[in-house]
């Protein structure tokens, strides 16, 4: 169902790669709800993702770009100003990448030059993202920007690895920027927490089938799919959530306030009683 929560809106969405992606979600719904963006990936993405068919679906044109060069977000920017007839109300950064992960680095024997590039593609982007749209005065007032993050920047989570620090290093820089974006130009600055998600990127994490099923049995309201997390976004994005800035926003079922739940235990005593349980080690 639609509300028109973004009627009249216009905006930028980076990252979406395929059907699977939380960014090719919420391109919908902002679709839905009335709102005009482009669309931006890199090239590698545009040739091996599905983004065309999004693009033609939402009516968006589709801008190739680095994430982590200035000069491309600078031209995300100005043609998106050019396309859309002035400056954005949103920007969704869904970006993320870490080669020490696709490698199997273990966080205790990590690839400093793939660490680097972890950090500059999740994290510094989005200040890079955020620095070129505030020299270019590119955001509208009230304008809204959401990153999507993970509780593993608060908290050890096996298999995450150095994304972990990159997340840590995303939510701060909103923090930092949102002040200085909310102080000079009203603009609201946000990190999603979302919870593990079978994207394309995401089932790329060591052991995520098992911590699928840990989270859903740990979070009172089950895991948030990519669905619910598009709509989550829509409303951080609409006039709804005018005074929401330089905050990380789980959206996980509860997960992240949760020590032990009822499901978990029974499936942690059963573990004990049965060692050969399906899918515990």
């Amino acid at each position: 169902m639609a509300y028109n929560l973004l009627k009249g809106k216009k905006g930028i969405i980076f990252g979406a790669l395929d059907n699977k992606s939380i960014a090719w979600k919420v391109a919908e719904r902002a679709h839905e709800e009335g709102a005009e963006f482009t669309l931006s990936n890199t090239m590698t993405a545009l040739r091996f993702g599905q983004i065309d068919q999004l693009a033609e679906k939402c009516g968006a044109e589709v801008i190739p770009a680095d994430a982590t060069n200035v000069k491309d977000l600078e031209n995300v920017f100005g043609r998106s100003m050019e396309i859309l007839n002035g400056k954005v109300d949103f920007v969704l950064h869904s970006i993320g990448m870490s080669l020490n992960v696709r490698k199997k680095r273990v966080y205790n024997d990590l690839d400093y030059n793939f660490l680097n590039k972890t950090l500059d593609i999740s994290a510094i982007s989005f200040h890079k993202l955020l620095q070129t749209a505030y020299r270019m005065n590119a955001i509208n007032s009230w304008g809204s920007v959401v990153a999507l993050s993970y509780i593993a920047a608060q908290r050890t989570l096996y298999g995450y690895n150095d994304m972990a620090d990159a997340k840590s290093l995303l939510e701060s820089i909103a923090r930092s920027f949102g002040y200085i974006y909310g102080r000079e130009h009203q603009v609201r600055i946000n990190t999603i927490s979302q919870s593990p998600t079978l994207t394309t990127a995401g089932s790329g994490v060591k052991g995520v089938s098992g911590l699928l099923d840990f989270t859903e049995r740990m979070s009172p309201l089950g895991n948030a799919d990519a669905d619910e997390c598009a709509n989550y976004c829509v409303v951080m994005f609409s006039d709804l959530t005018r005074k929401v800035t330089m905050q990380n926003l789980f959206h996980d079922g509860g997960f992240s306030n949760m020590g032990m739940s009822l499901k978990a235990m029974k499936m942690y005593n059963k573990s004990l009683e049965d060692p050969e349980v399906d899918g515990v080690e």
